[in-house]
């Protein structure tokens, strides 16, 4: 087994952190939420964005990821429910191991 992330999980990440910065991390269920105004000065907040979107992530035998877009929605439900105060309508609630500081 490697111990480097395979191209596939880098792109994720990458892909990933490049949404979050354009705003555009959720799309649509983020539409009309200025998320930046509420996450730019906490870098805590922030922190706990990336641990839910890699918590979430799963990768193949390969190191490859088969659920990328699962992923951001679990980190773009948790960004509504942080800047709104409420659920996105029909989402579960987050396990723990999903929100998990490691």
């Amino acid at each position: 087994m490697t111990t480097r992330l395979s191209h596939g999980a880098s792109g994720a990440l990458r892909r990933f952190a490049g949404w979050v910065a354009r705003g555009s991390v959720g799309h649509p269920l983020l539409d009309g939420i200025d998320y930046w105004d509420h996450l730019r000065n906490s870098p805590s907040q922030m922190e706990a964005l990336f641990a839910i979107f890699a918590n979430v992530l799963e990768l193949d035998d390969q190191g490859e990821p088969v659920n990328e877009e699962y992923a951001e929605r679990r980190a773009a439900v948790w960004i509504y429910r942080y800047c709104t105060g409420n659920a996105p309508p029909g989402e579960p609630e987050f396990e723990s191991w999903e929100v998990e500081l490691y």
